[in-house]
């Protein structure tokens, strides 16, 4: 699967120094607004141990992670849904995307400039917010104009698909984003089809000074109950720290740095496997001599669905599946010791897909 998750926050927060750390591209980061005009694009692998420990049993000639693609979009200012800045270009990338890694400053250092003039991570939210919510009325408001017009002919569809975009517009307008909206599975294919911007999901990432990447700060404290309703999940990293540990070259290097900032994973990791659990993915395995590789799919799919990321003839042609316990793999050893223990089950089109399965599919086309 191609996933996509994009960078955004006002001009200074840290999304370049945040993006460089994450795929190691060297992107400009600079102390002055709208450093980032065009949008930087990288690959990231996501971490998983589990792919390690296949390796070490498998010894494949090839080791494939499953990976995302990051995009440091342009610094965003009041007045973008305007055109304000560079928000139409901003706004135009942020509709590409799957979801939102917003940035947040939550740092005092008064040689890195805020577009604002004070570091307020609160109102840096409400900004963006504001200016997302205003473009995303704008859509709404051209199709409620076009859905009356249809509604006119009587069928009933076009009259449902009418009042949900009246009562998506009155949301929108009371500050509520497309995603906290609460309807029903007919309304949220309608939502789906207005490619709204406040109805991806997203993010929170609080880029934080050195001694305050545990435990957080009054800035951080302020900013976690300002979303509390909002359900979503922040994550606490310092960019300057990740850019100190993206120099070092060795992986002992990099281990000795954080054990010496007392931390046991580079921030990114957490931002990275956060953003996994926010588009709801899981990963299963492939195994064989000639590759070790890890999937990517949706939490729930069934069997078919799974085999058809590797290539669509699979799920066309799909037949059964071979399905090894990850534990059961690692705990006896090999592919042939799960099967002689009668570990290995067979599995059809109902099976569904649990994170960390190692798999073999059957098809015929």
């Amino acid at each position: 699967m191609a996933l996509k998750c994009g960078i955004v926050g006002l001009p200074n927060v840290g999304k370049s120094t945040l993006f460089n750390a994450l795929t190691e591209a060297g992107a400009l980061a600079a102390n002055y607004p709208f450093a980032t005009k065009e949008p930087n694009v990288g690959i990231i692998t996501v971490p998983d141990k589990r792919l390690e420990q296949l390796a070490d049993i498998v010894n494949p000639q090839k080791i494939q992670p499953t990976t995302v693609e990051i995009v440091d979009i342009a610094g965003l200012i009041k007045g973008a849904s305007q055109g304000e800045g560079l928000g139409n270009q901003f706004l135009g990338n942020i509709r590409e995307v799957d979801a939102i890694l917003h940035v947040v400053r939550c740092f005092d250092n008064d040689n890195v400039v805020h577009v604002d003039g004070s570091v307020n991570p609160v109102r840096d939210k409400e900004i963006i917010d504001t200016e997302l919510i205003l473009k995303d009325i704008e859509t709404v408001e051209k199709l409620v104009e076009k859905l009356k017009k249809q509604a006119k002919t009587g069928k009933k569809e076009d009259k449902k698909n009418f009042e949900v975009a009246q009562e998506i517009l009155e949301k929108l307008e009371s500050g509520i984003p497309a995603r906290a909206i609460d309807l029903d599975e007919e309304a949220m294919a309608l939502i789906k089809t207005m490619y709204l911007l406040t109805a991806k999901p997203i993010l929170y990432v609080c880029n934080v000074d050195e001694d305050s990447v545990h435990d957080g700060n009054e800035h951080t404290k302020a900013f976690i109950a300002s979303v509390a309703a909002e359900k979503a999940e922040v994550v606490l990293i310092s960019a300057g720290i990740e850019a100190d540990i993206v120099e070092l070259e060795s992986i002992e290097e990099r281990l000795e740095f954080l054990n010496d900032m007392g931390l046991t994973e580079p921030g990114v990791n957490k931002v990275i496997k956060a953003s996994y659990k926010l588009l709801n993915l899981i990963t299963y395995f492939t195994a064989g001599v000639k590759e070790v590789r890890a999937w990517t799919i949706r939490d729930g799919w069934k069997a078919p669905q799974a085999a058809g990321v590797i290539h669509t003839d699979f799920e066309k042609g799909f037949i059964r599946a071979e399905v090894i316990n990850f534990s059961d793999y690692v705990t006896l050893g090999s592919e042939q010791a799960v099967k002689a223990a009668g570990k290995m089950s067979v599995e059809g089109k109902e099976y569904v897909v649990i994170d960390g399965d190692v798999m073999h599919f059957l098809f015929n086309v």
